[in-house]
């Protein structure tokens, strides 16, 4: 496994949306002094690629590798961040995953309403399945308008054990950006029991954060059950302090559901403009 420089991954298929992603990766690919290795795929189950002969098939693969090459160029200038352009054949999410692995990168950014998802507005099972299967965080980038640096990070909370790891990797973007983080918890009972166990992780985590040197509010949302009403209490909380990124897990510590997005998680990535971090817990991960 290459491992010799830190990478971040970008999947790009020249649409709008994997050029937001792009330009997203670049203040993060300083934070961690990392190359951005763009990725283009030729899927070759796909019917159209069938139609061409093998002498057109190879003219094609290397015409895309001269466009790649000359973007690449054009965007390292621009970004001061090295970029390293790769054309892959193969099935798409399979290629996707193997990639991430060989080059041991970093983190994967996904614009996830391209062409990777078949145009959908929502975040596709394409996305779903790189978001579960892959060994290290996962962006999702869905909206097309993003502010540059991360000055808000939203994080909610819940009392499954994975929550340390989660707020690790928050403070590790909030020290770099001198970002503020929104610790939130979400409140569904009336359960005083409960309640109390939930307003004391929220200020155990906050306190912890706040001892690494970074601004941290609390915040308890009391809100009706289920996975819709949550998200959107959620989003709505992110609108309210203009999040640039919200942090989850995207399963719970039960072995039962073991390598699948929690509904959650899954409604929260697929519904939330902002840049969504999913992080499946190591413990969990193949």
């Amino acid at each position: 496994m290459e491992n010799s420089e830190n990478k971040i991954l970008v999947p790009f298929d020249f649409g709008e949306q994997s050029l937001v992603a792009l330009e997203q990766s670049y203040s993060l690919a300083k934070m961690v002094d990392a190359e951005i290795n763009i990725l283009h795929v030729i899927t070759e189950n796909n019917a159209l690629w069938g139609l061409f002969s093998k002498k057109e098939q190879d003219d094609l693969e290397e015409k895309l590798k001269v466009k790649l090459t000359d973007f690449a160029s054009h965007i390292q200038q621009k970004s001061g961040v090295k970029i390293t352009p790769l054309v892959e054949k193969g099935k798409l999410v399979d290629t996707i995953l193997n990639t991430a692995e060989r080059l041991n990168v970093k983190l994967l950014i996904i614009g996830s309403s391209s062409s990777y998802d078949m145009k959908q507005k929502v975040v596709g099972s394409n996305s779903l399945r790189i978001i579960r299967e892959c060994k290290c965080p996962v962006i999702t980038i869905k909206g097309k308008h993003h502010r540059e640096g991360c000055k808000n990070i939203v994080l909610p909370l819940d009392l499954t054990k994975e929550t340390r790891e989660k707020v690790n990797n928050a403070i590790y973007l909030a020290k770099y950006f001198n970002s503020v983080v929104h610790a939130v918890t979400m409140n569904t009972t009336s359960d005083s029991y409960v309640m109390n166990r939930l307003k004391l992780q929220l200020t155990q985590v906050s306190e912890f954060i706040k001892s690494q040197g970074i601004e941290c509010t609390q915040n308890f949302l009391n809100t009706q059950s289920g996975n819709t009403n949550m998200c959107n209490a959620l989003l709505e909380f992110s609108h309210k302090v203009e999040a640039d990124v919200i942090i989850i897990m995207t399963q719970q510590e039960t072995e039962v559901i073991k390598y699948f997005v929690g509904s959650l998680a899954k409604e929260i990535i697929q519904t939330s403009d902002f840049p969504v971090m999913s992080i499946v817990p190591r413990g969990n991960k193949k």
